[in-house]
């Protein structure tokens, strides 16, 4: 039978660059004469940037570590074993690079089996064991310390998590087993499924306390010295661990059905991962762990094998590495400090813009308008944000009132932009008003002043065409709502230049956004996809399919919310605009649905009426929709669309309007909330094998969000 340690040898043998933990062993002598005691410390050797994870070699050490204090349990020279992280940080999980490499299912059964082999040795030790949550505590970091018998955590930790089925796997090393039968099975099913469900929501150090999760909590400054006094305690009997009775009758089942109907809001059946976690939870109710962790390690090796977590890794190294170097842009040494911003408009569009410029830049931020009056409502709305801000504790009185003072409105456009480095029009959106702007504007900015555009579809080349500096002027795409919404689409026009170019990356950076370098082609990157994805099933509407088969078609690609309801957030005159503009300029593959026409001339908001607490066909809309009789199946209304949609992606990598599909995966996932489980929608449409069947070929290479072939 293979060892522990020949299984991660082998493991260790396919991840050659892991970044290695130590497990450092060392004794100290408890407060109140409790005896002797061994802690174990897991520290990468690295400061807190760079966490602390868990590959083969790093299991192998932790093992060995164990071997040690396990002869010193038995010979009686220990009377406990401790377990804790290094400054910050705890562990943070299964090191993802490694398994990124795995091509075969035994090499990731053995991932599962190597982490449980070593982990439940914690609970098989002659002493009783604790962990000491530190600092930051995700994944595999949690469950180490799950095994133990006791644990404490820090009242500073900054983030707590089971985020596996976020990514497509399942908590693999004991999650699934052992936390429902500590803390009962809704709550853990709050923890492994709606909270990593819910993006991936992290816990503070109080509400792993108050979950059950810990059993002890302390004030982060002397954490360990407090843990340390509490473990005597214990030990000695003077502190009695006493735990909520675990209701293992229906309660348990109703939370499974809880965690499943989570589940169905969220991905639609459309990735497994929730699904198998439910499962080993629902198997746990018999207390049976053995069971359990065997259940785990199989359910780990399938998912590893499987494009739901490649693609979920692939969607995280996105939104982790590549969002932080964008392709394409410029050497930032050639960005212009930005020391005071101007916005054209004071809607309210362009006051979130300007609260935003507010709060991440910190520098005087002035509005202009038509007339004052509507310059007063911009800026009372900014500052009311901030006094939001104040009640809900994020910023303090002196911030909110420095704040206040940077947002000011002028009617003067000389007066208000004459030093602005910075400025950004978030006018309506007609190519002439816009043309008429920047005339304005350019005539009384600095000469290194930034001109920048929020415009979501029309020509950034056209719109500075008129200007004696077109090359200053630059696309600065914000996604609504612009303080939720990462992503920014930063538009190169035809005679924008580097430097100006380097600016708006460099200000994007402050202002804490994604951005993604796009070429100035018709509606960029997301709004050209969405378009012809609604339009799709616009066209299908039109055609004849009832609303709610053409809704129900989407639903397997899990997506945040229907088409009709994305539909209603956008709003509907605003999508008929974008699909007009588009239909100009690729009039063969983009519509103008007559019956959208139709809803925004009646002025509804939407398709839907919600006097039911659910959507429903609002009657009016029923009443103005003229369909042919042609009617599609589900499955042939999603071809259609997915058809349609690879066909656009095809197009836009063909005319460089991004570097590459990595880059419409990023542009989704951040600027339109598309699923993790997805990658976004390139893997996708390779796995379901559209991408062949529309284009001839897969979008992205074998083993980039797919198992290495």
């Amino acid at each position: 039978m293979t060892t522990t340690a020949e299984l991660l040898k082998g493991a260790a043998e396919l991840f050659p660059d892991e970044v290695v933990t130590q497990a450092h062993v060392r004794h100290l002598d408890l407060p109140k004469g409790a005896g002797r005691f061994a802690l174990i410390t897991l520290d990468n050797g690295l400061d807190h940037t760079k966490p602390t994870t868990f590959g083969p070699q790093s299991l192998a050490n932790l093992n060995a570590a164990i071997d040690q204090v396990e002869r010193e349990a038995a010979d009686g020279s220990v009377v406990g074993v401790g377990i804790t992280g290094k400054p910050f940080i705890f562990a943070v999980g299964a090191d993802l690079k490694g398994v990124e490499l795995l091509g075969r299912h035994e090499d990731a059964l053995a991932i599962g089996k190597g982490g449980h082999d070593v982990f439940k040795r914690l609970s098989a030790l002659a002493v009783p064991t604790f962990a000491y949550y530190n600092g930051a505590a995700m994944g595999g970091g949690v469950e180490v310390g799950l095994h133990c018998t006791y644990r404490t955590v820090s009242k500073a930790l900054p983030a707590f998590s089971l985020p596996e089925v976020f990514l497509g796997l399942v908590p693999g090393w004991g999650g699934c087993a052992l936390l429902p039968n500590l803390i009962g099975a809704d709550r853990a099913v709050s923890v492994i499924i709606e909270n990593s469900l819910n993006q991936n929501k992290q816990l503070k150090g109080e509400q792993v306390f108050e979950l059950g999760i810990a059993d002890a909590l302390f004030e982060g400054a002397d954490f360990l010295e407090q843990s340390l006094l509490w473990t005597a305690s214990v030990l000695t009997g003077d502190t009695e661990v006493v735990r909520a009775e675990i209701d293992r009758g229906e309660a348990w089942d109703a939370a499974v059905a809880r965690g499943k109907a989570i589940a169905d809001g969220k991905v639609h059946g459309a990735a497994p991962a929730a699904y198998r976690a439910l499962e080993i939870i629902a198997a746990a109710k018999n207390g049976d762990l053995g069971q359990g962790f065997d259940a785990e390690d199989q359910a780990l090796a399938d998912l590893i094998m499987g494009g739901e977590l490649r693609s979920g890794i692939y969607a995280f190294n996105l939104v982790q590495k590549r969002a932080k170097r964008p392709a394409g842009a410029p050497d930032k040494s050639l960005a212009r400090p930005v020391t005071k911003v101007g916005v054209v408009g004071a809607g309210l569009m362009a006051s979130q813009l300007a609260l935003l410029f507010a709060r991440r830049l910190e520098v005087p931020v002035v509005l202009t308008d038509i007339d004052q009056a509507r310059i007063d409502k911009g800026v009372a709305y900014v500052h009311g944000e901030i006094d939001k801000l104040l009640l809900k504790g994020r910023v303090n009185q002196d911030k909110a009132n420095r704040l206040k003072g940077l947002v000011s409105g002028h009617l003067d456009k000389a007066a208000a932009f004459g030093d602005a480095d910075f400025v950004i029009e978030a006018v309506f959106e007609e190519m002439g008003v816009k043309q008429q702007v920047f005339a304005e504007v350019e005539a009384v900015v600095p000469e290194h002043a930034v001109l920048a555009t929020n415009t979501s579809s029309l020509s950034v080349t056209e719109m500075a065409s008129k200007l004696k500096h077109p090359e200053r002027v630059v696309g600065f795409h914000f996604f609504n709502p612009v303080a939720i919404l990462p992503l920014l689409e930063i538009v190169r026009a035809e005679q924008t230049d580097d430097a100006s170019l380097a600016t708006a990356f460099a200000v994007a950076k402050s202002l804490k956004k994604t951005a993604v370098l796009v070429k100035d082609a018709p509606a960029f990157v997301v709004n050209r996809i969405l378009t012809r994805f609604m339009g799709e099933i616009q066209n299908v509407i039109d055609e004849g399919t009832p609303v709610a088969v053409a809704e129900k078609a989407v639903e397997p690609l899990g997506l945040p919310m229907s088409p009709l309801v994305l539909l209603e957030l956008v709003g509907p005159a605003i999508g008929l605009h974008v699909s007009e503009t588009l239909h100009g300029a690729f009039p063969d593959r983009f519509t103008v649905s007559p019956n959208l026409k139709a809803v925004v001339e009646a002025g509804k908001r939407g398709f839907y009426v919600y006097d039911s607490g659910k959507p429903e066909l609002d009657p009016e809309v029923a009443a103005l929709l003229k369909q042919g009789d042609a009617v599609l199946t589900e499955q042939q209304v999603r071809d259609r669309v997915l058809d349609a949609v690879a066909q656009e992606i095809g197009l836009m990598l063909d005319e460089d309007v991004v570097a590459e599909a990595q880059d419409i995966d990023l542009c989704l996932i951040t600027g339109a909330g598309w699923p993790f489980h997805l990658g976004g929608i390139t893997p996708y449409l390779d796995r379901e094998g559209v991408s062949e069947r529309v284009t001839g070929k897969k979008f992205l290479a074998p083993g980039v969000a797919s198992v290495p072939a």
